[in-house]
């Protein structure tokens, strides 16, 4: 059997993702990659890859997934709920997310339900071994561009992998919780502002939108009191970035993401700052949201504070024993305690 991890089950919609394909926009090949990349980077700091290796970004419900090389060191990186269930069968065993295990030739590690959130990261120490397109092993289902097809993951299908056995190490964890950051959904107006009435500005900055079903990984639809044009929602295309909030004619926000066109002719109120991208990236339908205008300085500023928290929860990456159920400590609520025990001995 050719190594690597085979595909027992797809999960709902699952796909390999990196940062994105970059520098073809021009020739209306959409970027792609990680609706959450502070998930896709901490998931690959857990196995020791360099920050932007391509993962399995799963979405809403996960994969189950047989091991058929001597060994692979994984993470999954998100809330998901997560089972190994060794070679000879017996009853699962729960694994925590948020840090590294080690899994043997037959074992079956299944992913469930990604909780509060709609993506979850996979990584394998080494990658996987599939060809890039475009510099990229992001995936763009409408497109059917990327690896694998360019399609989601299929039941029987295999993901070879680079390292065909696990290097030997004790498993990582994560020092806490990441911390995406709360309140209003951080935009700079524009580029089309001046398209809006003072009352739709004001509107935007001011009520509860709710993320619809419509939702995916091309944007978010908002529902919510309908932002009112000066000249018409109409304009000549022009290009689009992830992050940026279009109003069609009916008044109701989209926020694109990952998969968004490469140009649009909605006109655009405002862009949600990079720094909290990934946040909206992981909202769900039913989400209640709200917005508040910042500078680009302040726009900057946080991107630069986001940086310093990835590289503070990188650099804190922790040796775990590997025989501690932390799914049991995170229930109890120790974790932080442990951190802090940790942090103290540490002087």
């Amino acid at each position: 059997m050719p190594a690597g991890l085979e595909v027992l089950q797809p999960g709902l919609h699952t796909t390999v993702q990196d940062l994105g394909r970059f520098g073809f926009q021009a020739l209306g090949v959409p970027v792609a990659g990680a609706l959450d990349f502070v998930g896709l980077r901490l998931a690959n700091a857990l196995v020791g890859n360099r920050p932007g290796e391509a993962c399995l970004e799963i979405s809403y419900f996960g994969p189950t997934l047989r091991v058929t090389v001597q060994a692979a060191r994984i993470a999954v990186c998100g809330p998901a709920r997560l089972w190994r269930t060794g070679a000879s069968g017996g009853e699962p065993e729960t694994l925590a997310p948020d840090r590294s295990h080690r899994l043997e030739r037959g074992d079956v590690l299944a992913i469930g339900a990604v909780s509060g959130a709609s993506v979850a990261y996979l990584a394998v120490a080494g990658g996987f071994d599939l060809a890039p397109l475009m510099g990229s092993l992001s995936t763009y289902v409408r497109a059917g561009l990327g690896p694998l097809g360019g399609g989601p993951v299929t039941a029987g299908a295999l993901l070879p992998l680079c390292a065909g056995a696990a290097v030997d190490g004790g498993a990582l964890a994560l020092p806490g919780p990441m911390d995406y950051g709360g309140g209003p959904v951080r935009v700079v107006p524009g580029p089309q502002a001046d398209g809006f009435t003072d009352e739709a500005m004001a509107t935007l900055l001011s009520a509860d939108y709710v993320v619809t079903r419509e939702a995916d990984r091309m944007g978010l639809r908002l529902e919510g009191p309908p932002l009112g044009h000066r000249r018409g929602a109409d304009i000549v295309s022009d290009g689009v970035v992830s992050g940026c909030i279009q109003v069609p004619g009916n008044g109701n926000p989209i926020i694109l993401l990952a998969d968004h066109q490469t140009t649009g002719g909605y006109a655009k109120i405002a862009t949600v700052v990079s720094a909290d991208l990934p946040r909206v990236g992981r909202m769900v339908p039913g989400t209640r949201l709200s917005f508040a205008a910042v500078s680009v300085e302040q726009a900057e500023a946080l991107r630069r504070r986001l940086e310093l928290e990835i590289a503070r929860q990188v650099g804190g990456l922790r040796a775990v024993d590997a025989g501690l159920d932390l799914t049991a400590l995170y229930r109890a609520d120790l974790v932080s305690g442990m951190v802090d025990a940790l942090k103290n001995d540490d002087g």
